[in-house]
Parts: C-alpha cells; sequence; structure tokens
C-alpha cells in the first residue's frame, strides 16, 4: 500500500498537485467531509458520512405541518440526505410513520399548538432552517383560514426570527390573492404578506393543485359514481406531483441563491377539467355519466355535506373550481432550481389504478374506449 510522506495536511495540499492526488486517492473510500458557512449568519455547516440517511448534512430542519400531505414527502426528502428533522405534530399517531424516514435520532416528533408560542419556539430554537408548510383547505370552528394562514404563519416567522433562524420558507397556494373570490385564496395572499413582514427574507412557494398518493384531489375525482362536473369543465389548472414540490423546498434548503425569492410551482402541462376526467377514465376504465353541476346547487350541496362531514367536501372547493390557474409573470419557476416537472398522464396511472376493476388491475394505460366491456360475451382487452 501507498503511504503518503510523514508530514502535515497542512504542507501537503501545498506541495502542489501531485500529494494532493495522492490524498484523494487514499481517502476516496473513506467518508466525505464539508463545510459551508451560511453567508447570512456565519454559521458553519459541516457535512459528513457517505451520503444518504445514515450521513449527517449538518443542517437541521422544522417542518410545521409535516403530518399533511406535502409534508410527509419534505420530511423523508430531508432526511433521506442525512438532515436532522424536527417534526412538530398535534395528534402523535399522525406523526408516528415519519419516525423511519430518517435514521435514528435523525427525524423528531415534538408535540406543539400553533397558538402556543412557547411550543413553536421550542421546536425552532434549534434549527437553521425552518419549513410552513400549515394550512387546510377548509374552515374549522377552532381554525379559520386568518387563523392558521395568516396569524399562524406570522407567529412562526416571527419566533423563527427572534431565534436566529437563517432560513425560512412558506407554502402558500398559486392564485394567492387578496382580490380573489374565494377565502381561501385571499387568506394565503394576507399571509405571504405577514410572513415578510416578520421575516423579510422568507422564500415564498406557491404550488399548484396537488396530486399523488393520499391527495383529495384525483382520488377524489375518480371516487364518484358518475362526473359532477362545475363550470362545464372549462376551469383551466396546472396540476403539479406533490413529489416534485418536495424535492425543489428540499432544494432550497442548500442552495442560497433562493433566499428572499418567490417561486411558483405548477405542472408540465395545462388542462381543463373535462381533460383531467378524460385522463381518469383511461385510467379507470371506468366512462362515467357526466352530470353538469349548476354552481348554486353545488353551494348548497356542499354546505349540508359539510355539516356532518367536515373535510369532504365544503364551499371553497366549489369557489376554487371556477378559478383557473394564473401565472404571475417574473416569478421563478422548477425550471429555476433546475428540475423538471412531471406531467400527470404519466403519474395518474399509480394514484388511481386503486379504482380499476380487478380484471384489469395490472394492465397498462388504455386508450380504447371499448377496453375493459363486455359485449355480447365479447371482451375486450388492448391486446
Amino acid at each position: 500500500m501507498y503511504s503518503l510522506p510523514k508530514t502535515s495536511l497542512r504542507n501537503r495540499l501545498c506541495q502542489g498537485s501531485r500529494i494532493i492526488d495522492c490524498v484523494s486517492a487514499v481517502n476516496q473510500k473513506r467518508f466525505a467531509h464539508d463545510i459551508v458557512i451560511r453567508q447570512k449568519i456565519g454559521k458553519p455547516i459541516i457535512k459528513y458520512g457517505p451520503g444518504g440517511r445514515s450521513s449527517v448534512s449538518g443542517h437541521i430542519a422544522t417542518v410545521f405541518g409535516c403530518t399533511g400531505f406535502l409534508g410527509r414527502y419534505v420530511v423523508s426528502k430531508l432526511a433521506k440526505h442525512g438532515t436532522q428533522v424536527v417534526v412538530p405534530y398535534r395528534d402523535a399517531d399522525e406523526a408516528r410513520h415519519l419516525k423511519v424516514t430518517g435514521d435514528l435520532g435523525q427525524v423528531i416528533p415534538l408535540e406543539f399548538d400553533i397558538r402556543n408560542e412557547k411550543n413553536i419556539e421550542e421546536a425552532v430554537r434549534h434549527s437553521d432552517i425552518v419549513y410552513n408548510l400549515i394550512g387546510r383547505d377548509y374552515e374549522t370552528n377552532n381554525f379559520p383560514f386568518e387563523k392558521v394562514h395568516v396569524e399562524g404563519a406570522a407567529r412562526i416567522a416571527r419566533i423563527s426570527r427572534e431565534n436566529g433562524v437563517s432560513r425560512f420558507v412558506h407554502v402558500s397556494a398559486l392564485n394567492a390573492d387578496k382580490n380573489s373570490k374565494s377565502k381561501f385564496y385571499r387568506s394565503k395572499a394576507l399571509g405571504e404578506e405577514a410572513v415578510k413582514a416578520e421575516y423579510p427574507d422568507a422564500t415564498i412557494v406557491r404550488p399548484s393543485t396537488m396530486y399523488g398518493h393520499e391527495d383529495r384531489f384525483l382520488n377524489r375525482l375518480a371516487g364518484t359514481t358518475y362526473e359532477y362536473v362545475l363550470n362545464k369543465g372549462m376551469t383551466r389548472i396546472r396540476p403539479v406531483y406533490a413529489l416534485d414540490v418536495a424535492k425543489a423546498l428540499e432544494y432550497m434548503s442548500k442552495y442560497e441563491n433562493t433566499i428572499g425569492e418567490t417561486y411558483e410551482l405548477f405542472g408540465s402541462n395545462e388542462y381543463t377539467y373535462n381533460e383531467i376526467y378524460d385522463v381518469i377514465n383511461k385510467v379507470v376504465v371506468n366512462y362515467r355519466t357526466k352530470i353538469l353541476v349548476p354552481k348554486s346547487i353545488a353551494l348548497l350541496v356542499a354546505k349540508l355535506i359539510h355539516l356532518p362531514f367536515i373535510s369532504s367536501y365544503s364551499t371553497e372547493d366549489v369557489e376554487r373550481a371556477y378559478i383557473s390557474d394564473q401565472i404571475t409573470p417574473g416569478t421563478k419557476t422548477f425550471e429555476d432550481l433546475e428540475i423538471l416537472p412531471s406531467s400527470l398522464d404519466d403519474i395518474a396511472i399509480s394514484v388511481v389504478r386503486f379504482y380499476r376493476r380487478s380484471s384489469i388491475y395490472d394492465e397498462p394505460m388504455l386508450q380504447d374506449k371499448n377496453v375493459g366491456k363486455v359485449k355480447k360475451g365479447i371482451y375486450y382487452t388492448d391486446y
């Protein structure tokens, strides 16, 4: 085995490229070490390990909203690269599954209440980056939009600033607008302003309607007996894959050129609701009867459903079904993060395959309307 001259590492590194090459050759199978100085506060981030969950990235992240649809993927992405993640929760059973996303001791559950400042301070005081993913699609008596999207977001941003957190990432929503007909979008816009007032260097992320496993979008559209269509199905949206958004959020923990920026994250293709129903029908192989529902009837039904089944369907779902996605000129997108967003046409089959009949469950994406139907003793397939 080749041995280096018995001199200090500093002297060896100063002797030229020949010795440096030898150092690299000897250490190539050892753990990689790295150090990054946070430009904003001068804090060193020391990374070591071979990479992956069993390494240490040097970052400590707090993810509020970690038990939600997007939050679980963000925690997994961060922990996958050795980041220690604090996961504040309200229900221990909702956060239990997050423990296995990271190595032993790397995912730290912490009970909290968004109205309790002491709980929030405990969750962020050791972190160098805080993500606020807290949000809901509907209001309850205890948590109206104003309390969650505006006051809660501002409180987390303020306490993070007071505790010296060097990065703050706030997840809002595409179409956030103070003048929107949707109360949800109005509260999201006010939340952005409140966060910026408390933490001027906050990074704002506005994802479009997200889809993926456990979503409330594709699963809702695919799980009905009929196609209940609002606005004649002409509302145009650009749904985005939840894993792509999680990847973008994880990217922001490593690169400081995202500080203070606003990103709008949307899918690669634009669809009307009619086109999305077509995609789902091709996957599920169930061409359902389409029913056009007037807005007044939809609002009445939503109010009645929302009373006994709070999270099932609300008037806000109806209002947002009439608002097409609008991209703000000049804002940054996936392209600035060097991420290529996935296409709904490619991902839909993995999400809604569950709604297929067992006889064609394992079939690939089917294009023929007759596939899966029985007519006069003939069973159609795509072979």
